[in-house]
Protein backbone atom coordinates (compact mmCIF):
# COMPACT_ATOMS: atom_id res chain seq x y z
CA UNK A 1 0.00 0.00 0.00
CA UNK A 2 1.14 3.52 -0.86
CA UNK A 3 0.18 6.42 1.42
CA UNK A 4 -0.39 10.01 0.32
CA UNK A 5 -0.46 12.82 2.89
CA UNK A 6 -0.36 16.60 2.49
CA UNK A 7 1.63 16.91 5.71
CA UNK A 8 4.48 14.69 4.41
CA UNK A 9 3.68 11.84 6.83
CA UNK A 10 3.11 9.44 3.92
CA UNK A 11 5.12 8.20 0.96
CA UNK A 12 4.02 11.08 -1.27
CA UNK A 13 2.31 14.47 -0.96
CA UNK A 14 0.79 14.20 -4.45
CA UNK A 15 -1.75 11.60 -5.59
CA UNK A 16 -0.47 11.65 -9.15
CA UNK A 17 3.08 11.10 -7.93
CA UNK A 18 1.85 8.05 -6.04
CA UNK A 19 0.08 6.74 -9.14
CA UNK A 20 3.19 7.28 -11.27
CA UNK A 21 5.27 5.29 -8.77
CA UNK A 22 3.26 2.08 -9.20
CA UNK A 23 5.49 -0.72 -10.46
CA UNK A 24 2.89 -3.50 -10.56
CA UNK A 25 -0.75 -4.09 -9.77
CA UNK A 26 -2.97 -4.69 -7.91
CA UNK A 27 -2.06 -1.67 -5.81
CA UNK A 28 -3.86 0.35 -3.13
CA UNK A 29 -3.26 4.05 -2.60
CA UNK A 30 -4.44 5.37 0.75
CA UNK A 31 -5.06 9.12 0.77
CA UNK A 32 -5.12 11.00 4.06
CA UNK A 33 -7.45 13.94 4.63
CA UNK A 34 -6.49 17.10 2.81
CA UNK A 35 -7.29 19.26 -0.19
CA UNK A 36 -5.30 18.01 -3.17
CA UNK A 37 -5.25 20.69 -5.86
CA UNK A 38 -4.26 18.52 -8.80
CA UNK A 39 -5.48 16.56 -11.78
CA UNK A 40 -5.15 12.82 -11.44
CA UNK A 41 -4.94 10.29 -14.29
CA UNK A 42 -5.01 6.50 -13.88
CA UNK A 43 -4.40 4.21 -16.85
CA UNK A 44 -3.38 1.01 -15.03
CA UNK A 45 -5.77 -1.85 -14.30
CA UNK A 46 -6.38 -3.06 -10.73
CA UNK A 47 -5.76 0.18 -8.86
CA UNK A 48 -7.67 1.19 -5.72
CA UNK A 49 -7.90 4.67 -4.22
CA UNK A 50 -9.03 4.77 -0.59
CA UNK A 51 -9.61 8.09 1.13
CA UNK A 52 -9.55 8.75 4.84
CA UNK A 53 -13.02 10.34 4.67
CA UNK A 54 -15.30 11.40 1.83
CA UNK A 55 -15.88 14.89 3.26
CA UNK A 56 -12.24 15.74 3.97
CA UNK A 57 -10.23 13.87 1.31
CA UNK A 58 -10.73 16.20 -1.65
CA UNK A 59 -9.26 16.11 -5.15
CA UNK A 60 -10.07 19.41 -6.84
CA UNK A 61 -9.26 21.38 -9.98
CA UNK A 62 -10.88 24.14 -12.02
CA UNK A 63 -10.38 23.39 -15.72
CA UNK A 64 -13.37 24.08 -17.98
CA UNK A 65 -14.43 23.74 -21.62
CA UNK A 66 -14.15 27.42 -22.62
CA UNK A 67 -10.65 27.76 -21.17
CA UNK A 68 -8.15 28.80 -23.83
CA UNK A 69 -5.07 26.60 -23.87
CA UNK A 70 -1.52 27.60 -24.75
CA UNK A 71 -2.09 26.72 -28.41
CA UNK A 72 -5.07 29.10 -28.61
CA UNK A 73 -7.64 26.31 -28.77
CA UNK A 74 -10.47 25.88 -26.30
CA UNK A 75 -9.92 23.04 -23.85
CA UNK A 76 -13.31 21.46 -24.55
CA UNK A 77 -15.41 19.12 -22.43
CA UNK A 78 -13.22 16.05 -22.49
CA UNK A 79 -10.00 17.77 -21.45
CA UNK A 80 -11.61 19.58 -18.53
CA UNK A 81 -11.63 16.67 -16.05
CA UNK A 82 -10.24 16.75 -12.53
CA UNK A 83 -10.01 12.96 -12.29
CA UNK A 84 -9.53 10.58 -15.22
CA UNK A 85 -9.53 6.80 -15.10
CA UNK A 86 -9.24 4.69 -18.23
CA UNK A 87 -8.70 1.22 -16.78
CA UNK A 88 -10.41 -1.98 -15.71
CA UNK A 89 -11.05 -3.22 -12.15
CA UNK A 90 -10.71 0.23 -10.63
CA UNK A 91 -11.97 1.04 -7.12
CA UNK A 92 -12.40 4.35 -5.30
CA UNK A 93 -13.98 5.00 -1.91
CA UNK A 94 -14.35 7.79 0.63
CA UNK A 95 -13.09 10.59 -1.65
CA UNK A 96 -14.49 13.88 -2.97
CA UNK A 97 -13.81 14.61 -6.64
CA UNK A 98 -14.48 18.24 -7.52
CA UNK A 99 -14.42 20.55 -10.49
CA UNK A 100 -14.66 23.98 -8.92
CA UNK A 101 -14.78 26.11 -12.08
CA UNK A 102 -18.41 27.21 -11.65
CA UNK A 103 -21.74 27.32 -13.43
CA UNK A 104 -22.04 26.12 -16.99
CA UNK A 105 -23.56 29.40 -18.14
CA UNK A 106 -20.23 31.03 -17.27
CA UNK A 107 -17.61 28.40 -18.15
CA UNK A 108 -19.33 25.68 -20.19
CA UNK A 109 -18.79 22.02 -19.44
CA UNK A 110 -16.47 21.11 -16.60
CA UNK A 111 -15.98 17.43 -15.78
CA UNK A 112 -15.13 16.29 -12.25
CA UNK A 113 -14.83 12.56 -13.02
CA UNK A 114 -14.09 10.97 -16.41
CA UNK A 115 -14.48 7.21 -15.94
CA UNK A 116 -13.96 4.70 -18.72
CA UNK A 117 -13.31 0.99 -18.41
CA UNK A 118 -14.90 -2.23 -17.20
CA UNK A 119 -15.57 -3.20 -13.58
CA UNK A 120 -15.27 0.31 -12.16
CA UNK A 121 -16.67 0.87 -8.67
CA UNK A 122 -17.03 4.14 -6.75
CA UNK A 123 -18.32 3.77 -3.19
CA UNK A 124 -19.19 6.53 -0.73
CA UNK A 125 -17.68 9.18 -2.97
CA UNK A 126 -18.74 12.76 -3.62
CA UNK A 127 -18.64 14.16 -7.16
CA UNK A 128 -19.09 17.92 -7.22
CA UNK A 129 -19.48 20.07 -10.29
CA UNK A 130 -21.94 21.98 -12.41
CA UNK A 131 -22.34 21.12 -16.10
CA UNK A 132 -21.22 17.56 -17.02
CA UNK A 133 -19.97 16.51 -13.58
CA UNK A 134 -19.65 12.76 -14.22
CA UNK A 135 -18.78 11.31 -17.62
CA UNK A 136 -19.30 7.55 -17.81
CA UNK A 137 -17.32 6.72 -20.94
CA UNK A 138 -16.97 5.73 -23.67
CA UNK A 139 -17.88 8.50 -26.06
CA UNK A 140 -20.64 8.18 -28.64
CA UNK A 141 -19.62 6.71 -31.97
CA UNK A 142 -19.62 10.03 -33.82
CA UNK A 143 -19.14 13.62 -32.80
CA UNK A 144 -21.63 16.20 -34.02
CA UNK A 145 -19.08 18.97 -34.48
CA UNK A 146 -15.42 18.72 -35.54
CA UNK A 147 -13.21 18.59 -32.45
CA UNK A 148 -16.14 17.92 -30.13
CA UNK A 149 -14.53 14.77 -28.73
CA UNK A 150 -10.97 16.07 -28.45
CA UNK A 151 -9.49 14.37 -25.43
CA UNK A 152 -7.75 11.27 -24.11
CA UNK A 153 -10.06 8.60 -25.57
CA UNK A 154 -11.36 10.21 -28.77
CA UNK A 155 -9.70 7.55 -30.95
CA UNK A 156 -10.23 4.60 -28.61
CA UNK A 157 -12.42 1.65 -29.51
CA UNK A 158 -15.91 2.18 -28.12
CA UNK A 159 -16.51 -0.59 -25.57
CA UNK A 160 -19.19 0.24 -22.97
CA UNK A 161 -17.86 -1.16 -19.72
CA UNK A 162 -19.79 -1.83 -16.51
CA UNK A 163 -19.66 0.72 -13.71
CA UNK A 164 -21.10 0.80 -10.18
CA UNK A 165 -21.75 3.92 -8.09
CA UNK A 166 -22.78 3.01 -4.56
CA UNK A 167 -23.70 5.39 -1.71
CA UNK A 168 -22.40 8.35 -3.72
CA UNK A 169 -23.40 12.01 -3.76
CA UNK A 170 -23.37 13.51 -7.27
CA UNK A 171 -24.02 17.21 -7.72
CA UNK A 172 -24.48 19.34 -10.83
CA UNK A 173 -26.81 21.13 -13.18
CA UNK A 174 -26.91 20.39 -16.93
CA UNK A 175 -26.57 16.72 -17.97
CA UNK A 176 -24.44 16.10 -14.94
CA UNK A 177 -24.36 12.33 -15.43
CA UNK A 178 -23.73 11.50 -19.08
CA UNK A 179 -22.10 8.94 -21.35
CA UNK A 180 -22.35 5.46 -22.83
CA UNK A 181 -21.37 3.08 -20.02
CA UNK A 182 -23.60 0.46 -18.50
CA UNK A 183 -23.83 2.08 -15.07
CA UNK A 184 -25.70 1.10 -11.91
CA UNK A 185 -26.36 3.71 -9.23
CA UNK A 186 -27.31 2.23 -5.85
CA UNK A 187 -28.39 4.35 -2.86
CA UNK A 188 -27.00 7.54 -4.38
CA UNK A 189 -28.15 11.13 -4.00
CA UNK A 190 -28.33 13.21 -7.18
CA UNK A 191 -28.42 16.90 -6.29
CA UNK A 192 -29.56 19.41 -8.93
CA UNK A 193 -28.31 22.99 -8.72
CA UNK A 194 -30.51 26.01 -9.40
CA UNK A 195 -29.51 28.19 -12.41
CA UNK A 196 -32.60 30.44 -12.23
CA UNK A 197 -33.77 29.14 -15.60
CA UNK A 198 -37.10 27.73 -16.79
CA UNK A 199 -35.44 24.31 -16.79
CA UNK A 200 -32.64 24.35 -14.26
CA UNK A 201 -31.17 20.91 -14.58
CA UNK A 202 -31.14 17.56 -16.31
CA UNK A 203 -29.89 14.80 -14.04
CA UNK A 204 -28.80 12.52 -16.88
CA UNK A 205 -28.02 12.45 -20.60
CA UNK A 206 -27.23 8.87 -21.69
CA UNK A 207 -25.63 8.04 -25.02
CA UNK A 208 -26.29 4.30 -24.87
CA UNK A 209 -25.38 2.33 -27.99
CA UNK A 210 -27.98 0.50 -30.06
CA UNK A 211 -26.66 -2.95 -29.10
CA UNK A 212 -26.48 -2.35 -25.34
CA UNK A 213 -29.01 -4.17 -23.20
CA UNK A 214 -28.64 -1.68 -20.34
CA UNK A 215 -27.68 1.97 -19.99
CA UNK A 216 -28.22 3.75 -16.67
CA UNK A 217 -30.09 2.15 -13.77
CA UNK A 218 -30.87 4.11 -10.59
CA UNK A 219 -31.98 1.96 -7.67
CA UNK A 220 -33.14 3.43 -4.34
CA UNK A 221 -31.64 6.80 -5.23
CA UNK A 222 -32.74 10.23 -4.00
CA UNK A 223 -33.24 12.94 -6.62
CA UNK A 224 -32.97 16.22 -4.76
CA UNK A 225 -31.56 19.72 -5.20
CA UNK A 226 -32.12 23.40 -4.48
CA UNK A 227 -34.25 24.22 -7.54
CA UNK A 228 -37.81 25.59 -7.58
CA UNK A 229 -40.60 23.09 -8.08
CA UNK A 230 -41.10 21.65 -11.58
CA UNK A 231 -37.85 22.97 -13.06
CA UNK A 232 -35.72 19.82 -13.27
CA UNK A 233 -35.86 16.84 -15.64
CA UNK A 234 -34.74 13.30 -15.01
CA UNK A 235 -33.16 12.66 -18.38
CA UNK A 236 -32.76 13.60 -22.01
CA UNK A 237 -31.12 11.52 -24.76
CA UNK A 238 -27.62 12.64 -25.73
CA UNK A 239 -27.99 10.00 -28.45
CA UNK A 240 -31.23 8.43 -29.62
CA UNK A 241 -30.70 4.96 -28.10
CA UNK A 242 -30.45 6.39 -24.58
CA UNK A 243 -31.50 4.09 -21.75
CA UNK A 244 -32.27 5.12 -18.16
CA UNK A 245 -34.39 3.23 -15.63
CA UNK A 246 -35.40 4.55 -12.21
CA UNK A 247 -36.32 1.95 -9.59
CA UNK A 248 -37.63 2.65 -6.07
CA UNK A 249 -36.36 6.24 -6.25
CA UNK A 250 -37.41 9.24 -4.18
CA UNK A 251 -38.25 12.10 -6.53
CA UNK A 252 -38.54 15.62 -5.16
CA UNK A 253 -41.11 18.18 -6.29
CA UNK A 254 -38.54 20.09 -8.31
CA UNK A 255 -38.91 17.43 -11.05
CA UNK A 256 -41.33 18.36 -13.81
CA UNK A 257 -44.50 16.33 -14.19
CA UNK A 258 -43.39 15.04 -17.59
CA UNK A 259 -40.00 14.11 -16.11
CA UNK A 260 -38.26 13.40 -19.40
CA UNK A 261 -37.26 15.43 -22.46
CA UNK A 262 -36.62 14.18 -26.00
CA UNK A 263 -34.08 17.00 -26.61
CA UNK A 264 -35.91 17.78 -29.88
CA UNK A 265 -35.11 14.28 -31.11
CA UNK A 266 -38.58 13.02 -31.96
CA UNK A 267 -37.12 9.88 -33.53
CA UNK A 268 -35.85 8.88 -30.08
CA UNK A 269 -39.42 8.09 -29.04
CA UNK A 270 -39.03 4.82 -30.94
CA UNK A 271 -35.41 4.10 -30.03
CA UNK A 272 -34.71 5.26 -26.47
CA UNK A 273 -35.76 3.33 -23.37
CA UNK A 274 -36.88 5.30 -20.34
CA UNK A 275 -38.67 3.54 -17.50
CA UNK A 276 -39.74 3.85 -13.86
CA UNK A 277 -40.84 1.44 -11.17
CA UNK A 278 -42.17 1.91 -7.66
CA UNK A 279 -40.86 5.44 -7.26
CA UNK A 280 -42.33 7.94 -4.84
CA UNK A 281 -42.36 11.63 -3.93
CA UNK A 282 -43.92 14.76 -5.41
CA UNK A 283 -41.80 14.41 -8.54
CA UNK A 284 -43.17 11.00 -9.42
CA UNK A 285 -46.23 11.64 -11.61
CA UNK A 286 -46.48 8.55 -13.83
CA UNK A 287 -49.80 9.58 -15.39
CA UNK A 288 -48.15 12.73 -16.79
CA UNK A 289 -45.08 11.07 -18.28
CA UNK A 290 -44.70 10.99 -22.10
CA UNK A 291 -46.06 7.90 -23.90
CA UNK A 292 -42.54 6.63 -24.62
CA UNK A 293 -41.74 6.33 -20.89
CA UNK A 294 -42.48 2.86 -19.54
CA UNK A 295 -44.00 2.10 -16.14
CA UNK A 296 -42.59 -1.33 -15.31
CA UNK A 297 -44.40 -4.27 -13.78
CA UNK A 298 -42.77 -6.12 -10.89
CA UNK A 299 -41.69 -8.88 -13.28
CA UNK A 300 -40.16 -6.37 -15.69
CA UNK A 301 -38.33 -4.61 -12.87
CA UNK A 302 -36.68 -7.92 -11.93
CA UNK A 303 -34.62 -7.61 -15.12
CA UNK A 304 -32.83 -4.59 -13.61
CA UNK A 305 -31.22 -6.04 -10.52
CA UNK A 306 -27.61 -5.10 -9.86
CA UNK A 307 -26.49 -8.67 -10.51
CA UNK A 308 -28.15 -8.85 -13.91
CA UNK A 309 -27.03 -5.43 -15.07
CA UNK A 310 -23.39 -5.76 -13.97
CA UNK A 311 -23.06 -9.31 -15.26
CA UNK A 312 -24.33 -8.53 -18.73
CA UNK A 313 -21.72 -9.29 -21.43
CA UNK A 314 -19.64 -6.42 -22.80
CA UNK A 315 -19.58 -5.93 -26.57
CA UNK A 316 -18.02 -3.25 -28.78
CA UNK A 317 -20.47 -0.56 -29.82
CA UNK A 318 -22.56 -0.87 -32.93
CA UNK A 319 -24.24 2.02 -34.79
Amino acid sequence: MITVAKDSTGDFTSIQAAVDSIKSTPEIIYIKNGIYNERVEIKLDNVTLKGESAEDTIITNNYYARMIMDDGIKRGTFRSYTFFVNANHFRASDITFENSSGFGLDVGQAVAVYAEGDDIHFKNCRMLGHQDTLFTGPLPLKEKEPGGFTGPTEFAKRIPGRQLYEDCYICGEIDFIFGSATAYFKNCELYALNRNQKINSYYTAPSTYSNQKYGYVFDHCRLTGNCPDRTVMLSRPWRIYAKAVFLNCEMSGQITETGFSDWNKEESHDTCYYAEYNCHGEGYVPQKRPPYVHQLTEAEAEEYTMEKVLNTPVYPAEP
